[in-house]
């Protein structure tokens, strides 16, 4: 009987471990779960969110001041903001007879250089300066005739010969523009090829320069 009691009670102490070992063993794997899962939220919670850009990309156009159409290279040379009288007496040659001229909008003039860099000789009225666009689209066309002629240069050098490699050739025009218009450009225009029987034809090259007014 004795040792029938002792092997019993040596099976309840081997059953004891063996449960102590197996929770334990459960304490453990739940330990880990649990740190494992907390270590996972800390990653995401410290990861930063995505964001979606909702708003388009825009570029902002860069002002161009020169443009080549063909061989020749039109460069902005100044622009002046002549306000809303052209007065008889800033007329580069004064008469007795010029008076002043005015509008309820303002004048600007022009000048923007033609250079050759070709190698031949570009025959004269094969280029030529065209409206003021602004940024709204609206055109303004230049000023002509003999009432204008004493704010301009003379000679008066647009469409004239153009030399291989000569300093640009200036080209002058005022133009009655709208106060409120912004972000001026002006058009500069030769035939193709650079020959005088395209500039008036269907033919003709345009492109566009800024103007810095001043």
């Amino acid at each position: 009987m004795l040792q029938l009691s002792n092997n019993l009670n040596i099976t309840m102490e081997n059953n004891t471990q063996k449960g102590q070992v197996s929770r334990l063993l459960l304490v453990l794997a739940i330990v880990v779960l649990v740190a494992a899962i907390i270590t996972f939220l800390i990653i995401r919670m410290a990861e930063k969110p995505t964001q979606t850009n909702l708003e388009p990309e825009t570029t902002i156009p860069q002002p161009f001041y020169q443009q080549t159409l063909e061989n020749i290279t039109f460069t902005f040379q100044n622009a002046i903001d002549m306000g809303n009288t052209l007065k008889a007496s800033e007329t580069i040659a004064q008469t007795s007879w010029q008076k002043d001229i005015a509008t309820t909008e303002k004048f600007i003039k022009v000048t923007i250089g033609a250079q050759n860099i070709g190698k031949e000789n570009i025959e004269e009225r094969s280029w030529d300066l065209g409206d003021i666009i602004d940024s709204e689209g609206r055109k303004f066309v230049p000023l002509e005739g003999y009432d204008i002629a004493a704010w301009l240069p003379d000679p008066n050098l647009c469409g004239t010969l153009l030399k291989p490699a000569f300093d640009p050739t200036p080209c002058t025009k005022i133009y009655e523009v709208s106060k409120s218009s912004t972000g001026l450009k002006i058009i500069v225009k030769t035939g193709e090829g650079n020959e005088a029987n395209n500039l008036s034809s269907d033919k003709a090259l345009e492109s566009q320069i800024d103007l810095i007014i001043k």
